[in-house]
């Protein structure tokens, strides 16, 4: 704890996310880099599910640089906001069970690129997504939906000296 506390104090986030405009800017900027990638990864995966037939699946797979794009914000503000107050996050269970579903998510997604991408790129507008893209769809929209929860969770799950408001 004391090596990132150290590391937010001399890089100068500490200060920043302390400042009267630090924490609500970057917690402006995580939700545009999730909009980013909730709506780029969401609408695909539901277009891979049947939703919004008529649109090819290749042409939405085109938004992912935006997800990604979104994803890199997130990490980045994810960041900020973990070495300004890691006790906050590091034994808080919301933030470990949230840490568990994107390592899922990415997972899903490497699955998606090595077993899947090749079917999905060839089906025509009209055509169904291959059940096996089907299947990763869902895992998909599930973990992603499961770490937007357990990010939201994270301020009601303090660490116990933080429950006690005259403390």
């Amino acid at each position: 704890m004391e090596a990132i506390l150290n590391f937010a104090n001399t890089s100068g986030i500490y200060a920043f996310m302390n400042s009267a405009w630090g924490w609500p800017t970057v917690e402006s900027l995580h939700f545009i880099g999730l909009c980013l990638l909730i709506g780029t990864v969401g609408v695909f995966d539901l277009r891979m599910l049947g939703v919004g037939r008529g649109i090819p699946m290749v042409a939405l797979h085109r938004l992912v640089p935006w997800g990604v794009l979104g994803f890199a914000l997130n990490v980045t503000t994810g960041l900020m906001f973990f070495v300004s107050a890691p006790d906050q996050y590091a034994f808080n269970p919301a933030f470990q069970t949230k840490m568990v579903f994107m390592a899922l998510a990415g997972m899903n997604m490497l699955l998606f690129y090595g077993w899947a991408q090749g079917r999905v790129k060839r089906a025509g507008a009209d055509e169904r997504a291959p059940a096996r893209a089907m299947t990763i769809a869902i895992v998909s929209l599930s973990c992603w939906s499961l770490v937007v929860v357990c990010g939201r969770l994270i301020t009601y799950f303090r660490p116990p000296y933080h429950w006690c408001v005259w403390c």
